[in-house]
């Protein structure tokens, strides 16, 4: 291991040749696949597998509901907020591109390509949001069964989830692929 004069040698602007990226890059995924907005996957599983054994009033499936009532308005972005944050979002998004790709910094790069699949996630998240909102209403107000409520809401959630999955696994792929060739092209990180 080199030997660190500093702070900013221990903090290299090098991304792609540092563990430090990998390591970040492969936590947030690993964290992220944990929850479907704001439940963990395993409540999920139990309330699909309660609803497939046709068991719809289990504790499971109550606690499913239960948990999207305190996560769901977290998930709530109105027209304006929605704008703002897009604008905003993009903004950084093509600033990240065109510097990164353009300009040829590999920080970044390796900015780019860890912000903008999270970024795709955030959307998705609030689509899902979306969906399942008046789901949850209409069985909150007693106007859709119990059973068919959480047979769509787990549904929902557990399609959502492969469609994270898959997002993950493109995203750490693009990544990987990028960082070999750019560590292949630049040798010495320039």
């Amino acid at each position: 291991m080199p030997p660190f004069d500093s702070l900013i040698g221990l903090l290299d602007s090098r991304s792609f040749s540092t563990v430090w990226f990998w390591i970040l890059q492969i936590g947030a995924w690993s964290v992220t696949g944990r929850t479907v907005l704001g439940v963990p996957v395993e409540i999920v599983a139990r309330a699909r597998a309660a609803h497939s054994a046709g068991q719809a009033d289990t504790p499971e499936a109550l606690t499913l509901l239960d948990w999207l009532s305190l996560t769901l308005p977290r998930w709530r972005l109105g027209p304006r907020e929605g704008a703002i944050f897009l604008g905003v979002t993009s903004f950084l998004l093509s600033s990240g591109f065109v510097l990164g790709f353009n300009f040829g910094l590999e920080l970044a790069q390796a900015a780019f390509l860890l912000a903008l699949p999270f970024w795709l996630l955030f959307w998705m998240r609030v689509r899902l949001a979306r969906k399942l909102a008046p789901m949850l209403v209409a069985a909150q107000e007693g106007r859709a069964g119990l059973a068919d409520t959480v047979g769509q809401v787990a549904r929902s959630m557990a399609h959502h989830r492969i469609g994270v999955i898959a997002l993950s696994l493109v995203s750490l792929l693009v990544t990987m692929v990028w960082g070999m060739l750019w560590i292949a092209l630049h040798p010495m990180g320039f």
